[in-house]
């Protein structure tokens, strides 16, 4: 069969991988520049020149930080063409009644079956308290306390995304955050969709704004007039808002710095051929998203690839994802198993669907990926909508370090240390010879003061 070359096809043994794995992953990352034509022409007719988009989101959180609620509303309507007054900025309490009492009862069903299997599974990895008492009269304890205040980004620019909300606030919720806090562009996809007002008021979130982009993350960054600053900002966006999280961060936590959707689909001649095809084009829709699939089989690869030809033809988004088939995905022929685990170690991807028979074989050779997904029945939209782990996940090969979005993440840890008098007099030697090596006097001073007194 041949292949339909649909992908950008590598083989392993004539190209260098390493090298165009850092390319496609330095298209995808912030420094990438992926900003559509159009975008790149509202930058020069909002800001009067052709500013990079660092530069931009430079722009906008100086002016929100300077001028607060009156920068975010401008840009909201010089960016999102959203005319509104300050007491716009928030969705009334009315209106997220009303989106809840319209919902279908089956969507409200479902957003409930979604609520309680990430509840369910957030409060099961949840930290708790440690205690440990190494010796008489020392006693030492790790304590987890949950965030007071949290912002969450939710997109809602091509599609609306009710399916964020939940693998966000219900993580938020199972640490006990206090205030919860949604930001979503005032578009018919973001704060101004009946569903993600639905979900918001399912799970009790009262605070939405009517806001989007670099203007959101600084709003939530410095606090303005009408939305408090909070301590931690997470969610997905799109590049503008990507580089604001990283930007403020200092100012407050961030969750990461995301970039488009990826996955890697690792494949052999027990992958169902259409099955794989359609995880490709299942993250190839969000436009941008990036696909890999690898094989150490050149006809499994040319089966996958022509029915992605066949699929895509039928896919309502087929004009908006052949972008991102074409310019941000691949297929990769490997020499063998163990190629397909040290090239996917390389990709660190944010998903990883190992689609073939025994998965869990392979599962423990790969150390990098966000989430993993084993055999033919797991595909990755169970992790999007419904499975327990949150769908925020490291991108842009994040996942040889960072983890997905987690309850823990909304804790902050700290340390309680207690000793008697006692403990103290049997390592005051310890830590005054320490103190000595270190030409720190007060140190040794305020252990001699307490074991020895004048």
């Amino acid at each position: 069969m041949e292949n339909s070359s649909l992908l950008p096809r590598l083989d392993a043994a004539t190209n260098d991988i390493t090298a165009e794995l850092n390319r496609l992953r330095e298209k995808l990352s912030p420094r990438g520049d992926m900003v559509s034509e159009a975008g790149k022409k509202k930058t020069q007719q909002v800001f009067g020149e052709p500013l990079a988009p660092q530069q931009v989101v430079e722009r906008i959180c100086r002016d929100v930080k300077e001028r607060g609620l009156d920068a975010v509303l401008e840009y909201s309507q010089k960016l999102d063409a959203a005319e509104m007054t300050a007491d716009q900025l928030r969705v009334p309490a009315e209106d997220l009644r009303a989106a809840h009492a319209v919902a279908a009862p089956e969507f409200l069903q479902t957003v409930r079956q979604i609520r309680d299997n990430v509840a369910r599974f957030q409060e099961a990895i949840l930290h708790r308290d440690v205690a440990v008492i190494p010796s008489s009269g020392v006693s030492l304890r790790q304590r987890y306390v949950p965030l007071r205040r949290v912002g969450i980004c939710v997109p809602g620019g091509a599609a609306a995304y009710p399916s964020t909300v939940l693998m966000t606030v219900v993580p938020a919720r199972a640490a006990g955050v206090d205030e919860i806090v949604v930001v979503a562009p005032p578009t018919a996809n973001g704060a101004n969709n009946p569903d993600v007002l639905a979900v918001c008021h399912e799970l009790g979130v009262d605070e939405v704004y009517r806001v989007g982009g670099a203007q959101a993350v600084a709003a939530l960054a410095y606090g303005v007039d009408r939305l408090a600053k909070v301590d931690k900002i997470v969610g997905p966006g799109n590049l503008f808002v990507a580089l604001a999280k990283k930007l403020v961060f200092g100012e407050v936590d961030i969750d990461s710095i995301a970039g488009p959707s990826e996955v890697v689909v690792i494949a052999d001649k027990t992958t169902e051929p259409h099955f794989a095809a359609a995880d490709l084009l299942a993250q190839a829709e969000h436009a941008p998203g990036s696909c890999v699939l690898i094989s150490w089989d050149v006809d499994v690869l040319n089966a996958i690839e022509a029915c992605l030809v066949e699929q895509l033809a039928k896919l309502e988004r087929a004009d908006l994802t052949l972008p991102s088939l074409r310019d941000y995905s691949a297929s990769i022929l490997v020499t063998d198993e163990a190629e397909a685990c040290r090239v996917t170690d390389l990709i660190a991807p944010e998903h990883l669907h190992i689609a073939i028979d025994d998965a869990q074989r392979l599962a423990p050779s790969i150390r990098n990926a966000g989430a993993t997904f084993l055999g033919r029945f797991t595909p990755v939209a169970l992790g999007d909508y419904i499975a327990g782990p949150s769908h925020v996940l490291p991108t842009g090969g994040t996942a040889t370090w960072a983890a997905g979005l987690s309850s823990n993440d909304f804790l902050r840890s700290g340390s309680v240390i207690e000793y008697s008098e006692e403990a103290l007099r049997d390592v005051a030697v310890h830590v005054a010879r320490i103190a000595d090596k270190e030409g720190l006097g007060a140190h040794r001073e305020s252990i001699e003061i307490r074991v020895n007194p004048t």
